[in-house]
């Protein structure tokens, strides 16, 4: 019997993540990062050198070449993004290696997951259209799962006039799920396919997640979800006043799913494999994202008009023990491989608020940021590092 480590509804856990302003150049943004988050960004290099050696199963020499690898991908597909990962290593006191580590972490686990056949199994994402929401407001949102050792935080920056609000890991320059001033937003699924292969050297995922984020209109953000093959599949739900658009990425190609008078939900899989040609492979049971995605689109289909409490309460849901959308840590698998949904939220794009909590949501009530809250932050006096 699988042990399933599990609370009711109780809202004990009310912590807030850090917000952190970045200004100025890239490098000074980096800096500010790495000089704010210094500890959890300790704890995620920590985390993910372990997880290097245990599920990627590298040597140091081997992880060396892959990072170095990565480090020229980053500096030639984005200048820019280099020189925040140069900051954020200077500002937090950790060797550029690490840091460039963190920042490819996606296409270094996955393309061995890929060759190996595992997964971890991680993330449930839904987009919502105005004529299915109560306000008539679109929302996008998801139950990130991912290890529950991770730490991350909230930033908030202004890049050539366009304000932007978003999650990511410590150490990780892009910010992965959020919402800009232009009204675009997005969450991310990671996929899994037999084209996965870091060697491909295709745009790195955090690049892009920061590039969609960075949009102006829902076509340039399917653009840059679409466009350029990856070295690792990806799914991308970006929400935008005027609709909804999900975007499977592979290193095949890519598919643009629009919802067919529903809530449109998606977890871990590709929804139709064969349209990609892409071969899904996993070796390890259970597979949980089945069970999320039906579970989930059920529940948020099931009202008329969705509210955001019921919502809530959807991406809170236990059905399927470790199977559940609100994620817990299996008991039974070995300590550093445990996966809870370590970030929960709901995004209004045409309000530019984000709903959220760090941890399973039914731990804590849905703490709310908006992006004139935190712009406000942007106006205040910053020290340099």
């Amino acid at each position: 019997m699988v042990a399933f480590a599990s609370v009711s509804w109780q809202a004990d856990r009310m912590a807030e993540l850090p917000l952190i302003p970045l200004s100025g150049t890239p490098v000074e943004r980096g800096r500010q990062h790495g000089a704010a988050l210094a500890e959890r960004i300790a704890a995620n290099v920590d985390l993910y050198r372990f997880r290097m050696r245990e599920d990627a199963g590298l040597s140091d020499d081997e992880l060396r070449q892959r990072i170095d690898f990565y480090h020229e991908v980053f500096a030639s597909m984005s200048p820019s993004y280099a020189e925040t990962m140069a900051g954020i290593a200077e500002g937090s006191r950790q060797e550029m290696s690490d840091i460039v580590m963190l920042n490819a972490r996606f296409e270094l686990l996955y393309s061995a997951w890929s060759e190996t056949g595992t997964t971890a199994g991680e993330c449930t994402a839904f987009g919502a259209p105005r004529e299915h929401t109560s306000d008539g407001h679109t929302r996008i949102g998801q139950n990130w799962d991912w290890f529950d050792r991770v730490q991350g935080a909230l930033v908030v920056f202004d890049d050539n006039g366009l304000t932007t609000l978003g999650y990511t890991e410590a150490g990780i320059a892009g910010v992965k799920i959020g919402v800009n001033s232009a009204g675009i937003g997005l969450c991310v699924n990671g996929l899994s396919c037999d084209a996965d292969d870091w060697r491909l050297g295709g745009m790195p995922f955090h690049l892009r997640t920061s590039l969609i984020l960075s949009a102006t209109n829902l076509h340039r953000a399917v653009g840059h979800a679409s466009l350029s093959p990856p070295s690792c599949s990806a799914n991308f739900m970006i929400g935008a006043p005027e609709g909804v658009v999900d975007v499977e990425s592979s290193p095949r190609g890519s598919r643009r799913i629009e919802p067919d008078d529903a809530v449109l939900v998606h977890a871990n899989h590709f929804l139709d494999p064969d349209l990609l040609e892409v071969t899904q492979r996993w070796h390890r049971e259970p597979i949980t994202t089945f069970h999320r995605q039906k579970r989930l689109d059920t529940l948020l289909n099931a009202p008329d008009r969705l509210t955001v409490e019921h919502t809530e309460e959807s991406l809170r849901d236990h059905d399927g023990a470790v199977k559940a959308v609100c994620r817990h840590p299996d008991m039974d698998a070995s300590e550093h491989t445990r996966i809870h949904t370590a970030f929960s939220v709901i995004i209004d794009v045409d309000d530019q608020r984000l709903e959220y909590t760090e941890g399973p949501p039914c731990q804590s009530v849905f703490h709310t940021v908006s992006l004139d809250t935190a712009r406000a932050k942007l106006d205040q006096p910053t020290v340099r590092v």
